[in-house]
């Protein structure tokens, strides 16, 4: 616990960007009938009956100091899923940084072992040498700033019905460059000093 905040003490340094990155899923859902739009004086109306059509895994990180984040949907969320997002983020979205510092949490597919098992020994080695990997505490996923971007994510994008993956894509690439261009940051109130304060539950009794 103290590790990631202290992480998130630490200054802006363009060439070890601190990025927190996290999944969830969203069911994707359709219409049996269709709903009546608004109308002065009415809301619109959704018909109670729907029909399900699979779900749709996403993943979602945030660098907080910047404000810039990304966010994609796909079928599955497989060590090679997680495998590939890395390469994305390391090759493309931050191709000049010397090494990642990366906050996530301790899932059995978010480790250096999955990129051996998708890549060449030589890229996948290449991959984990630009990443300083910093896992979240057990019960204590609530330290990855991911969360509170997912939380904005299903609260402005997804709370509604959603019946396809495209679709789902489209509205989510429209919420992303929203929130890039508008650029809000996250500042991280919570120090190592509020930690021994609050939870002395989760330390050792000397």
């Amino acid at each position: 616990m103290e590790e990631v905040i202290a992480l998130y003490e630490r200054p802006y340094d363009k060439d070890y960007p601190v990025v927190c990155m996290d999944e969830t899923c969203k069911q994707l859902v359709g219409e049996v009938c269709q709903g009546l739009p608004c109308a002065p004086g009415r809301p619109a109306r959704v018909d109670h009956e729907y029909v399900r059509h699979g779900v749709a895994e996403i993943f979602l990180e945030v660098e907080p100091l910047t404000g810039k984040r990304h966010v994609a949907a796909g079928e599955h969320r497989t060590r090679k899923d997680w495998a590939w997002w890395i390469k994305g983020m390391l090759d493309e979205r931050y191709p000049s940084a010397i090494q990642v510092r990366l906050v996530m949490d301790n899932l059995n597919t978010h480790c250096l072992a999955s990129l051996y098992e998708t890549f060449a020994p030589a890229e996948a080695r290449r991959l984990a040498e630009r990443l300083d990997i910093h896992y979240t505490p057990k019960h204590g996923s609530w330290l990855n700033m991911a969360e509170i971007e997912l939380s904005a994510l299903s609260r402005q994008c997804l709370d509604r019905r959603i019946p396809d993956l495209h679709t789902m894509r489209s509205q989510m690439t429209a919420w992303e460059q929203h929130r890039n261009n508008r650029q809000p940051t996250i500042h991280w109130h919570f120090t190592t000093s509020d930690a021994r304060t609050r939870l002395q539950h989760l330390y050792p009794k000397l």
